[in-house]
């Protein structure tokens, strides 16, 4: 007797939606269920908006964000940037938790990545070319590497950082790390708690 499972084209969206990062095949199933159940209308809303987005939503050619061919990019395009400073990140959805801060308002180079020789990802795969460009067309005093601060994101900070000594006069940092706000020591690890003692400051 053969076994019963879902519809091809049930199969179908469930093999797209398991592509999704976070998504596994249990994950991907409910989605999918919820989906058919609600009806065509909510599907076809749905499948129009992702079309949509998929259409309409570019990179920025300059900062590597999300931009449209209509409004462009709200960075770039933005007003009261200040002009000498970039903000290097690895990926455009870094940008967001620093513009929501409040604390930055200097312009922003999203890489694309990081550099991870496990996963054949060299700085050639990054957008490391368009930042040394943007570096000797533009008048930035300051370079602020706001990486991940593990093995990969400090290799690619150490490879930044020497690249940009070739540029005199130019300012680079990191961000500061140490304890999180309302966060105690007992739940603080040993790399944590030593970034904390070196980037300690006055009172």
């Amino acid at each position: 007797m053969a076994q019963v499972d879902y519809p091809e084209p049930v199969k179908a969206l469930i093999s797209q939606l398991k592509q999704l990062p976070g998504i596994g095949p249990k994950s991907a199933e409910r989605i999918a269920v919820w989906m058919m159940q609600q009806g065509s209308e909510s599907s076809g809303l749905f499948a129009e908006v992702v079309d949509r987005a998929g259409k309409l939503v570019v990179e920025c050619r300059i900062c590597g964000f999300f931009s449209t061919e209509e409004v462009g990019c709200g960075i770039c395009d933005g007003q009261q940037r200040d002009l000498g400073s970039i903000c290097i990140v690895e990926q455009p959805t870094d940008i967001l938790p620093l513009e929501r801060s409040g604390a930055y308002r200097g312009h922003y180079h999203s890489l694309r990545g990081r550099i991870s020789p496990l996963d054949n990802v060299g700085p050639e795969d990054l957008r490391i070319g368009a930042l040394v460009g943007r570096l000797r067309e533009g008048d930035f005093s300051e370079v602020i590497l706001a990486l991940s601060s593990d093995v990969e994101g400090e290799a690619t900070s150490n490879y930044l950082a020497e690249i940009l000594t070739e540029f005199t006069g130019l300012k680079v940092s990191r961000l500061a790390q140490g304890l999180p706000a309302g966060g105690g020591l007992d739940s603080a690890d040993e790399l944590t708690l030593m970034r904390a003692l070196q980037g300690r400051v006055g009172v």
